[in-house]
């Protein structure tokens, strides 16, 4: 699994405070929605801040900004 959001764009940051083997990732989960008006299920690798944002926007509105950036959903 990559560990990048597909909704935001999030990905693993890289920091100089300590050593090079370190880095930040974002808390990264594979989450199941339903989207009805494709009668289906899709899972979606999300971040914990997408997740809530997907909560307050809706499944639809979110699988529509994640295929607007190109990601196969």
């Amino acid at each position: 699994m990559s560990a990048h959001c597909q909704l935001t764009g999030a990905r693993p940051g890289f920091g100089n405070r300590v050593s090079h083997s370190h880095r930040f990732d974002p808390n990264i989960q594979r989450k199941r929605y339903w989207l009805p008006s494709e009668g289906r299920h899709v899972r979606l690798t999300l971040s914990v801040r997408a997740i809530r944002t997907v909560d307050a926007i809706g499944v639809e509105a979110a699988v529509a900004r994640i295929r607007a950036r190109g990601v196969r959903v």
